[in-house]
């Protein structure tokens, strides 16, 4: 297993995310027999850390871990979980929820917590002082409940910036979505330097994004192939992980014993790629995310010929991720934190952005289909 230093604790490169246990995902039904031997599994081959949630699995991936955890000493392992902002009506519960956390994973205190998904819908809240989140939580912290302090985020870079404005000198680490899609599709790339500008280490989350990178088209594949034939095409998407400097710690949402095993393979020594072969991946990334999504430089000419005053390039990325994504949480969170005058949906069809736009893109058109996808949901 690699091992990566963070202050002064050696944690596993690899880390079991649990919100995908064995069972079917988001399903309360874990089975609690095939999740024990992962764990044993993970044990045996030195990944120690374990990473869960409030809402994983209704709640279950937590008592389930608080259950087979408590089997081995609790020094030998490393627990993190999260205070659940992405569901607002908690704002206002962080004592509640944080002692019920404790109770749920049989601790007594956690060795990473986060604030969970730092986003547009959630970022006010967090921020508010009347909730007491991060005043209730730093109390945590220094009484020992809580070792290392952190956030993960799907937010824009706009977002990130607030919160770390705020908050970013007691951020110990920053759990992402990044990998090589969302490299340059979500700007991961631009999100790790802004990290490493405040001296804050990265977690990665989602690195097979969400198993769509574990078969690739017949072609794309090849090319993987051709040049390490012995590669998994799940292993190219860590090996561009193990390529990045600022990655401490990789998670993994493992749902099988087999899965596991494939994994601690992956992560049994580093190969990274060589400058060549991140070109070819990078640049075939870039030709996937084309099929279906809106070629938008972000130029604005739009956004000054719009009688709605949209901001349409923004807009257009949330188009991209949902179409791309075939749907998913990503879009209709950052959309549920604007006002319905600033929605797709409030596209009045003037084609005014059009007749600006260099891309030629029917800005009405996408607006038009953006606002049928969501209303299908």
């Amino acid at each position: 297993m690699i091992y990566k230093t963070f202050q002064g604790l050696q944690l596993p490169a690899l880390g079991f995310g649990c919100m995908r246990l064995p069972g079917g995902y988001g399903n309360a039904d874990v089975d609690v027999e095939e999740t024990r031997r992962m764990i044993r599994c993970a044990f045996d081959h030195g990944v120690n850390y374990f990473d869960t949630a409030w809402g994983y699995h209704d709640g279950r991936s937590e008592t389930v871990l608080g259950e087979l955890l408590s089997e081995y000493p609790r020094e030998s392992y490393f627990l993190a979980d999260k205070f659940p902002g992405y569901d607002l009506s908690n704002m206002d519960k962080v004592q509640e929820i944080f002692e019920e956390q404790l109770r749920r994973c049989r601790v007594d205190y956690f060795d990473f917590y986060l604030f969970h998904n730092v986003c547009e819908l959630n970022i006010d809240g967090y921020l508010n002082p009347a909730y007491g989140i991060f005043d209730y939580l730093l109390e945590q912290k220094k009484n020992g409940r809580i070792r290392h302090f952190g956030f993960s985020s799907h937010g824009h870079m706009d977002t990130l910036k607030r919160f770390l404005a705020a908050y970013g000198k007691d951020m110990e680490f920053c759990q992402l979505q990044i990998n090589y899609l969302d490299w340059q599709f979500q700007d991961a790339k631009g999100k790790v330097a802004l990290l490493k500008e405040h001296g804050i280490p990265v977690w990665v989350m989602e690195p097979l994004r969400g198993g769509t990178l574990t078969h690739l088209s017949p072609e794309n594949e090849a090319a993987l192939r051709a040049m390490r034939p012995d590669e998994s095409i799940t292993a190219w998407a860590f090996r561009f992980l193990q390529t990045l400097p600022d990655v401490t710690l990789t998670l993994s949402g493992m749902s099988s014993l087999e899965q596991m095993e494939q994994n601690i393979r992956t992560f049994d020594e580093p190969k990274p790629l060589s400058d060549t072969e991140m070109d070819t991946l990078l640049s075939m990334a870039g030709g996937m995310m084309k099929k279906g999504t809106v070629p938008c430089t972000a130029c604005r000419y739009c956004t000054s010929h719009c009688p709605m005053e949209l901001d349409i390039p923004y807009l257009i990325s949330l188009y991209n991720e949902h179409a791309y994504s075939g749907g998913g949480f990503i879009a209709p969170m950052a959309l549920s934190a604007l006002p319905a005058e600033k929605q797709p949906s409030a596209c009045v069809g003037c084609g005014s952005c059009a007749a600006v736009c260099p891309q030629q893109i029917q800005i009405p058109d996408v607006m038009a289909d953006f606002t049928k996808r969501l209303k299908a949901e």
